[in-house]
């Protein structure tokens, strides 16, 4: 479902999909319930599991939290980018570029997201970081879906990161905070139909 294996309106079956990753029906139960929980699909006892489509407004609110958190824990920097960040943003930048070459969107997605969560966890504030991710699932579901909408993003998110790498690398705390902002805030165009 995050990778786009099951589009929205896709109706599933307990027994489809125990059979499909072979395990039992009590951990796709269990996984269903968790799933439905999170908002991400809706349970019909006896007939299925309905895939719940990206709405707009869930892309409108996933931004704005992703903006709230994200830009905040840039902030935090402005005594001095932490010991070790750099790097750790190297080296996503670098998977990143991998899948990208690849055409790995699910890959590439899951990379994408934890450049951002470097960011956050860096911040320092393990409460802010793990309410960042619990948006994990969704932001993972976005991007896939997002890319596939707009193909040429994947090269432009490669730039975006790399710009707000450099900006940390400069210690530019207030450019790197715009950085993010328009690299977060690019999806609610897309949820609107513009390009």
């Amino acid at each position: 479902m995050l990778d786009r294996s099951y589009e929205g309106g896709t109706l599933l079956t307990e027994g489809d999909l125990a059979e499909a990753v072979g395990v039992s029906r009590t951990p796709v139960r269990e996984a269903l319930l968790r799933l439905e929980a999170e908002g991400l699909l809706k349970l019909y006892p006896k007939k299925g599991a309905l895939v719940l489509p990206v709405s707009a407004q869930e892309i409108a609110d996933v931004v704005e939290t992703r903006l709230l958190v994200e830009q905040h824990a840039v902030r935090r920097f402005a005594g001095g980018v932490p010991a070790g960040l750099i790097e750790r943003l190297e080296e996503s930048l670098a998977e990143q570029r991998v899948h990208a070459a690849g055409r790995d969107l699910a890959a590439f997605a899951a990379a994408d997201r934890g450049f951002h969560a470097e960011i956050v966890r860096a911040a320092g504030n393990r409460i802010l970081a793990h309410l960042y991710d619990q948006l994990r699932d969704r932001q993972l579901r976005m991007g896939v879906a997002t890319m596939h909408a707009e193909p040429s993003r994947v090269a432009k998110n490669v730039a975006e990161h790399a710009e707000i790498l450099q900006a940390l690398r400069d210690g530019a705390v207030e450019t790197a905070v715009e950085a993010v902002g328009r690299h977060v805030s690019w999806v609610n165009t897309l949820a609107r139909g513009e390009s």
